[in-house]
């Protein structure tokens, strides 16, 4: 077999092209198209073929022979000289998004996972069409596993025929339940509305100072419209004014006022919003964030966050793996009260 065709490197993957490569000749072991002795082509070769730079072909050699598949002779080049390990992980993970929060689900997924397993990392932006495309062109290249967040801005109802594709053994859902899926799965996810309300609840005290609260959730957005449903719940159940601002742009920020930011693009208008008018951020004004990152420990003394813990979610994802579970784990918000409120 013309071994350029076993290589292929994707470019909407996050996963390093070098890693990509390695995969590539890994899975042509795997599946007995590559055996022991067998030549691979030079660095300077492979580099023109992939219209790849000599670094990349040069890194994902070295990881071969680091792992053991791949040997190398002064004058001679490079080639097969182990069998690929059975049952090895190959991992199809598939973010919505890229965030500080979400790199925090991967580091701590990968690190969990261990260097054996193989993990090749698409984000689809809350596009349902490249969700689509991104998954049907994956589904048959030998994963032993599908780690998917199903998330969508619009037209994600296909999702669920999409997902339910994919044998259930190897599908785990993480952040979010997507409706409609059948049979038993494993999934790490978030209740947004009974979380939204506990984390409120936690709350009370802080929030007693302010008249209204308002949260600002887009029309156009990809959050679940649970949060929204657990928000307005627990300002019926202790009386708290309150409203939906779909337009952050064009809202007068008063005094009394708490605020509940979604997106980490709007907590940058709303605080200079605060500031431009003259009012204290905790005083006069509350912010409360949705998802902590470190910066938000940090930034005007600290920004109040309601989050789930990410880490952690990344660690339970490898950890259904490793185990071949299919629990359902639900983690809860957690409430970091900082001068913001």
């Amino acid at each position: 077999m013309n071994i350029y065709r076993l290589i292929s490197v994707n470019e909407l993957s996050v996963t390093p092209k070098y890693l990509q490569v390695a995969d590539s000749i890994l899975k042509g072991v795997e599946q007995g198209h590559l055996l022991r002795g067998d030549a691979l082509p030079s660095i300077n070769d492979l580099s023109f073929e992939l219209d790849l730079a000599k670094d990349t072909v040069e890194k994902a050699y070295k990881h071969l022979k680091q792992s053991g598949i791949v040997g190398s002779v002064h004058g001679k080049g490079y080639f097969i000289t182990g069998d690929a390990p059975t049952g090895k992980t190959r991992v199809f993970l598939l973010f919505n998004k890229l965030s500080a929060h979400k790199k925090i689900v991967y580091d701590a997924f990968a690190a969990a996972l261990g260097g054996d397993a193989l993990i090749d990392f698409y984000i689809y932006n809350n596009d349902y069409a490249l969700f689509k495309r991104l998954l049907m062109d994956r589904k048959k290249d030998g994963y032993s596993h599908f780690v998917i967040i199903p998330h969508f801005q619009e037209g994600g109802e296909g999702a669920t025929s999409l997902l339910n594709d994919i044998p259930k053994h190897q599908l785990i859902l993480l952040d979010k339940l997507a409706p409609g899926i059948t049979g038993v799965f494993g999934a790490v996810y978030e209740r947004f509305r009974e979380d939204i309300y506990q984390a409120l609840t936690e709350a009370l005290e802080p929030l007693s100072k302010y008249r209204t609260i308002k949260i600002i959730f887009p029309d156009y957005t990809y959050h679940p419209r649970d949060i929204l449903e657990g928000f307005i719940n627990f300002c019926r159940d202790y009386a708290f004014q309150n409203e939906v601002v779909s337009d952050l742009h064009a809202e007068k920020v008063q005094e009394g006022t708490a605020y509940i930011s979604l997106m980490e693009d709007d907590l940058v208008v709303l605080v200079e919003k605060i500031l431009d008018a003259g009012l204290t951020l905790g005083e006069a004004v509350g912010v409360i964030s949705y998802n902590d990152t470190p910066l938000k420990r940090i930034i005007l003394n600290g920004i109040t966050t309601m989050s789930t813990d990410f880490h952690r979610m990344g660690t339970e994802a490898a950890r259904l793996i490793k185990e071949g579970s299919t629990e359902h784990i639900a983690l809860p918000f957690r409430l970091t009260l900082r001068k913001s409120l």
